[in-house]
């Protein structure tokens, strides 16, 4: 029992360490591609860097957590 406890707390420090990084990784990435490409785009009352980086950031995390869920999935299989 506790061994299963054990792999669902690391599955679950995994997905939300994944979806932290994806949020970061997306946040910078979509404010760099704002700032200097789409500077007139806007989004949810935003404008240019800012209206991209929100976006990147929920591509980022939504991506993040599904990486790290499949991972964790991967290195905690049972065999």
């Amino acid at each position: 029992m506790a061994k299963k406890i054990a792999r669902i707390m690391v599955a679950v420090v995994m997905v939300l360490g994944f979806a932290f990084v994806g949020t970061v990784i997306g946040l910078i990435t979509g404010m760099n591609i704002g700032g200097n490409y789409f500077t007139d785009f806007v989004f949810m009352g935003s404008r240019g860097y800012e209206a991209t980086g929100t976006i990147g950031s929920i591509i980022g995390v939504t991506l993040g957590a599904l990486v790290g869920g499949l991972l964790a999935r991967l290195l905690l299989k049972r065999k």
